[in-house]
């Protein structure tokens, strides 16, 4: 699992591994954060897989420059396509820009059996719950 003090949530399908392509196109999907509708997406860089909230630390707006397109050209960093500001993709820290010191917010992932689950939070929960598919539990290890 990508993040700690998420185990004892169940995780939710997201989608298959290889839906993502190394530094590829990321896939979003809709979550609620503090009660608000917001979006976030997962990618895979240098082999893992990173999820975050689709939200600038600079000002609160998404990033991609088209759906699911968040790496700059030289498919190093997640850039905002409003203010430029980068992050790093394994981290999600602030590596250039008007983000200052902050960092993307995290959702954990973990990459099971070919598939990739996403793990609410306390502050980060699913949109739809009734979703076909969006429930499923991982195996167990």
């Amino acid at each position: 699992m990508a993040e700690s003090g998420a185990a004892e949530a169940t995780g939710l399908y997201l989608c298959e591994s290889a839906d993502l392509i190394e530094r590829g196109r990321a896939v979003g999907f809709h979550v609620v954060h503090f009660r608000q509708p917001a979006r976030a997406f997962a990618l895979r860089f240098d082999g893992a897989v990173v999820a975050y909230l689709n939200r600038c630390v600079h000002v609160p707006t998404e990033m991609d420059w088209q759906d699911g397109e968040f790496l700059d050209s030289e498919r190093e960093f997640i850039i905002c396509s409003i203010h430029g500001a980068t992050y790093e993709p394994r981290s999600g820290r602030c590596a250039g820009g008007p983000c200052g010191r902050g960092s993307l917010t995290r959702v954990a992932t973990r990459e099971c059996e070919g598939r990739v689950y996403w793990y609410p939070s306390r502050d980060t929960l699913p949109a739809f719950t009734d979703a076909p598919g969006n429930l499923s539990p991982p195996p167990s290890p």
